[in-house]
Parts: structure tokens; C-alpha cells; sequence
């Protein structure tokens, strides 16, 4: 037998998807002899999808579908189907609304049987639909190969919950009772993932990309991660981290479940603070109050550990205010890159304080850290024009460390959000203000050469002290300058130009040039006007 030949048997799991699901099927079966069956599980769909893959079996000997009696209401159930009818001797997990690269099994296998690895892992990319824009998933953990003896080795593997990127040996998973919570349980690769690290296995990781997570944003089913307008996703997320740090601890590995609880600060709570400010009253307060009690469990080294990490002075303030407070200033530090907004208080003895009303809240940290570490914050006005926009940026001080390093000049780069190019890269001077405080710099932008398109305002500020640092701009302005206007262009004829601020209060450009995308503009408002 060839080394890669039927070793895997890769578990595709589905519920009502019948758009997708043969889509996934094929992207496993395409990945060749290494892949000895394809379990295709059907979680008791309506919309004839277990049918759809009954002719897919009929003509594909190596699909195997198995049909749940009842519907599960989750994921973890019909994978665990898949890992006790597996006869390979690796198993992989796909959702029925992804797929699997070219040779994405061949990769992982190949590295786990060369590095004797109980778990191969690469990277996962998250593809938006339908623009295709890509972007990676944890890709510092995956920036070269390597192999890690035991995961403590390598604390930052926590950060990686996802299930679906990974090749498991299959008895490993039945010796450890790995398994999945059963029934409707979000967030349940986060428990998987961290029964799969407390097992102690050989992990090798692969630079390569193995998994194409398909991101629909305007479905109408929504996904776990992305459907976060109600409280009890939030619920369900904070419980399965506590039962995967919890797991954790309980196996003895102290340096992962304090690496979950970083990861929990760094992303969990500065995603969701992030978007406070576009729910209702109810949602905050049962946010805010969930979240105190949840934070009140951690440890207090969980919050002195990097204390200048967004996370952890977010969830100092939560824990500090019985009531929301500040959102629009968390939202901002909850940015990447962070922001750190005005006012900048201080206690009466001059120690930096988060504010006026939350002295508890010391930021002394911020006096003994480098500059080019901190959050820094930049104001970004876009003034369009007929023939040229005119941007202008303002750098705030922070408790003098940014006069200390000395602002000199930024990078400006307007960048594709869908396609990732650059449309424009320039620098700009800064000189200080009047006011010793703030450090402005002005520069013309080509609206015209920018063209079609979402364009994401990117920054990187240089310190005369050789340093620098990469920041993304507050927008600022009221509705008279953040509204969509048409502006003359010898190019296009007219420009149809918005200056916007994005959820996290950063500034973007749409942009849509000449009469049709001015007319395709008017028909997609009128649109929404009529339903």
C-alpha cells in the first residue's frame, strides 16, 4: 500500500444545506487515494439533503451517509458519529458549507506521519462571500513548520479552537474518549479542542492551507460565530470557554488554561465589546452584568500579565462599573489596532487613570512601557473634492510617552478591503500643534485613481527614536462630512464618494464611479426603502 493511500476518513457534517453540502463532499473526495471514505452525516434535514447525497453514495463508492433519526440541534453529535464509524486510521472533520483545498490531505498526513504527530494542523483560511476576500486564521501559529512534544510547549495553540483545520489519529481520539458535547452545544470545538490539548499529543503544524471557511454574511441562517446579536450567544461563549479552561486545569496544564484565559481577554471580550454600541439597552446591561460575574472568576495575575493588552483594561473597567459605561471609548481600545482615546485623567497624585469617574483604573503601566507599544490615537477627517479629497490626521499624546519618542511622519495606504491591493501609499509629514499635545499632518487623495470599491484607511506612525508603530484612524466629523455626496470627475464624469465609520469607529471609503454606479447606488436605496 502507498504511504497515502486510504488513510483518512474525512466527516462532513450537515443540516438543511443542500446549496452546499455536495460541494463539500467533492472537495474530499478530490483530495485522492488518501482519503478512504467520506462520511457524509445528515442531521435529520427537511430540505432534501440526506437525498442529495444518497446519489452522491450511489456513484461514489468511498461516500458513506448516515442518516440521525432526530435532528441533534448542533455540531457535536453527528461528528461524533463520524469519529465512532471512521475505519481510517486519521480522521478530519469538514462543515458542509466549506471545503477542502487541493492537497490539503495529503499535506496534513504527510506531516503527521513523517513527525509521528497524534494531530497535524494548518492553516485555515476565512474566505468572504461572495467577494472572496481571504483572511487567515491564527497565521503566526502557522508561519512555518514545526513539530511541539507536548501542546505547553506551546501555549498559543489554545487560540486555535477550530476543529475542522486539523488531522486527528483515530485511536488517539477513542483512547481519550475525545469526543464532542452532544446535543445543541455552541461553541463546541472550543471543549474538543481543549480535551484534544489536556491528551498531551504530538502536534505538527504545516504552513500549508488546508480548510476554505466560507463566511456568508447575508445568509439567511446565520452561523454560531457571526449570529452575536443575542445575549445568549454570549452565554453560550463564556460557557464553553469556562468548561475548556476548566479542562485544562483539571488535567494538570496550568500554563494552557491561563493561555485560555488570555485568549478569552484578547478576543473573545474585545470582539463582542466591540460591538456593544449597535445593541439595545436590555442586551448591554445583560452583557455587562454576565460578563462582571464571568471576569470575577479569573485570577488577578490573569489581568497583571500584559497589562497594557487591550483586553485585559477592558475588562478591568467592566469589572470596575456596575453599569455599562464608556462604550464608545471601549469600542475603540476593543479595535485592531487598539485605539486609546482623549480625555487621557489622572489621580490626584498624577498616576494615569482610565477616567475622572473610574480612578481605580490606573494606567501607571502605560509610564513604564514603550511608546510605540501603546495604543495610540489617530483622528482622520476626509474632506472630498472636486478634483482632490484632502485627508487630514491628528496624533494624540499619551501622558507625554508619544513626545517622548518624538511623532515624525505617518504612512497613509487606502487598502481594497475586498481585493487587498493598495490604491494609494503615501507619507505625510507630522508637526505638533499649539497645544503640545497632538501632532497634525494634511495630504491630498486621489479619488479618482482610488476607483470602485470599500477602501480601508491604513496607518503606520514613525518616531524619531527609530520606532513605529501601525494604527488605524478614528473617523471624525458629524453628518455633514460622513454623508455620500457626488463629486465631478474628468475620469468617471461623477464620483459617488462616502467617507464612513466602520463598527469599530474607523475611517473608510466607499467609492463608486460614474453614472451607473451612481444608478446602481439609487437603486439599491430604493430597494430598502421598499422593503
Amino acid at each position: 500500500m502507498k504511504p497515502h493511500h486510504s488513510q483518512v476518513s474525512v466527516v462532513v457534517i450537515g443540516y438543511n444545506d443542500a446549496d452546499h453540502v455536495t460541494d463539500a463532499v467533492r472537495s474530499a473526495l478530490a483530495q485522492g487515494p488518501a482519503v478512504r471514505e467520506v462520511l457524509a452525516v445528515d442531521d435529520r434535514s427537511t430540505d432534501g439533503s440526506a437525498d442529495l447525497l444518497d446519489r452522491l453514495a450511489a456513484d461514489e463508492p468511498r461516500v458513506k451517509v448516515i442518516r440521525r433519526s432526530e435532528n441533534s440541534g448542533g455540531c457535536g453529535s453527528p461528528r461524533n458519529d463520524g469519529i465512532d464509524a471512521a475505519t481510517a486510521p486519521y480522521v478530519m472533520f469538514l462543515d458542509s458549507d466549506d471545503v477542502l483545498p487541493p492537497g490539503a490531505v495529503d499535506a496534513l498526513l504527510e506531516a503527521a506521519r513523517v513527525q509521528r504527530a497524534e494531530v497535524a494542523a494548518g492553516l485555515c483560511v476565512r474566505r468572504e462571500l461572495p467577494s472572496g476576500r481571504e483572511v487567515p486564521w491564527e497565521r503566526d501559529l502557522y508561519a512555518e513548520p514545526a513539530l511541539i512534544p507536548h501542546p505547553s510547549q506551546r501555549p498559543r495553540l489554545v487560540h486555535d479552537t477550530l476543529c475542522v483545520n486539523k488531522l486527528y489519529r483515530t485511536d488517539f481520539l477513542r483512547e481519550h474518549a475525545i469526543r464532542f458535547p452532544e446535543g445543541r452545544h455552541p461553541y463546541e470545538d472550543f471543549v474538543f479542542t481543549a480535551r484534544m490539548l489536556a491528551a498531551g499529543p504530538r502536534v505538527a503544524l504545516i504552513p500549508d492551507t488546508v480548510y476554505v471557511w466560507h463566511v456568508r454574511r447575508g445568509a439567511e441562517r446565520l452561523s454560531i460565530s457571526l449570529d452575536r446579536a443575542d445575549i445568549a450567544n454570549w452565554r453560550s461563549r463564556t460557557e464553553a470557554h469556562h468548561t475548556a479552561y476548566e479542562i485544562l486545569l483539571g488535567a494538570g496544564e496550568k500554563r494552557l488554561a491561563r493561555a485560555a484565559n488570555a485568549k478569552f481577554l484578547d478576543h473573545e471580550l474585545r470582539m463582542y465589546a466591540r460591538e456593544l454600541e449597535l445593541r439595545d439597552a436590555d442586551y448591554r446591561r445583560a452583557w455587562w452584568e454576565l460578563t462582571r460575574t464571568y471576569l470575577s472568576t479569573f485570577d488577578a495575575s490573569d489581568f497583571t500579565v500584559n497589562p497594557t493588552a487591550p483586553g485585559r483594561l477592558i475588562a478591568r473597567v467592566v469589572l470596575a462599573s456596575e453599569e455599562p459605561r464608556d462604550l464608545p471609548r471601549l469600542k475603540e481600545l476593543a479595535a485592531r489596532p487598539a485605539r486609546l482615546r482623549p480625555p487621557y485623567a489622572r489621580a490626584a497624585d498624577g498616576t494615569p487613570v482610565w477616567s475622572d469617574d473610574l480612578p481605580q483604573v490606573t494606567l501607571d503601566h502605560y509610564l513604564r512601557r514603550p511608546a510605540h507599544v501603546l495604543p495610540a490615537a489617530v483622528d482622520a477627517q476626509l474632506r472630498p473634492r472636486a478634483r482632490a479629497a484632502r485627508l487630514r490626521l491628528r496624533l494624540h499624546d499619551l501622558y507625554g510617552r508619544l513626545a517622548e519618542a518624538g511623532p515624525a511622519s505617518a504612512d497613509v495606504e487606502f487598502v481594497h478591503r475586498d481585493e487587498g491591493r493598495i490604491g494609494l501609499s503615501r507619507p505625510v509629514e507630522l508637526t505638533q500643534d499649539a497645544d503640545r499635545a497632538t501632532w497634525s499632518g494634511e495630504l491630498p487623495v486621489d479619488l479618482s485613481a482610488l476607483g470602485w470599491g470599500t477602501w480601508d484607511l491604513r496607518l503606520r506612525v514613525h518616531y524619531r527614536d527609530g520606532s513605529s508603530r501601525d494604527v488605524t484612524a478614528h473617523a471624525v466629523g458629524g453628518a455633514g462630512l460622513l454623508r455620500r455626496r457626488a463629486v465631478p470627475d474628468l475620469r468617471h464624469g461623477v464620483l459617488l464618494v462616502q467617507p464612513y465609520r466602520t463598527h469599530a469607529g474607523a475611517l473608510a471609503l466607499r467609492l463608486a464611479p460614474g453614472w451607473r454606479g451612481l444608478t446602481d447606488v439609487v437603486r439599491r436605496r430604493l430597494k430598502r426603502l421598499l422593503h
